[in-house]
């Protein structure tokens, strides 16, 4: 458990990297479907992460910093989800540092943009990852979509293919 937000994340994940010496953080959570044709209970493998956090720039880095995940990984969880037969996307996700409310102030949304998922942790994990030069991945099932929610149980106890591809990594 990393807890919710970059904070958090931020902190398991530099502690994960310096204090314990992992070189490949998974994280596997769930996510608020962005797209019209991604639906509950569907994986979603973030490439890149977008934000409206400013965790990246605390770096202080001379521009903007585009959290990515590591191909490496996002290539072995591709090839697991096809291996294993479940629907998965792979693209951009959002990491908020908002549950409730995230709206773009100007131009368009991140939606229109093709944003798959709204998660809060991708943006942590994938710049600390970035920063020690370690390899990091963001996986979420779909918990609620434009038209469907999950309840409280199945995410508790159905959501086990995105542990099932996780597990296929190490």
């Amino acid at each position: 458990g990393t807890g919710m937000g970059c904070p958090s994340m931020g902190i398991y994940s530099y502690e994960l990297i310096h204090i314990y010496g992992c070189k490949n953080l998974i994280r596997i959570g769930t996510a608020g479907a962005k797209q019209p044709y991604v639906h509950a209970r569907e994986m979603v493998f973030g490439m890149g992460s977008c934000t409206n956090s400013n965790y990246a720039e605390l770096m202080g880095l001379p521009g903007s910093f585009c959290p990515i995940c590591s191909f490496e990984l996002l290539e072995k969880a591709v090839a697991a989800a096809k291996a294993l037969g479940y629907k998965y996307h792979v693209g951009n996700i959002a990491s908020g540092d908002q549950f409730y409310g995230v709206e773009l102030p100007h131009g368009k949304t991140w939606e229109e943009m093709g944003v798959l998922a709204g998660e809060m942790e991708s943006t942590a994990l994938y710049t600390n990852a970035a920063a020690a030069g370690v390899n990091a991945l963001c996986i979420v099932t779909i918990s609620d979509g434009p038209e469907e929610i999950t309840t409280a149980e199945e995410r508790q106890t159905a959501f086990t293919q995105m542990m099932e591809v996780a597990l296929a990594l190490a």
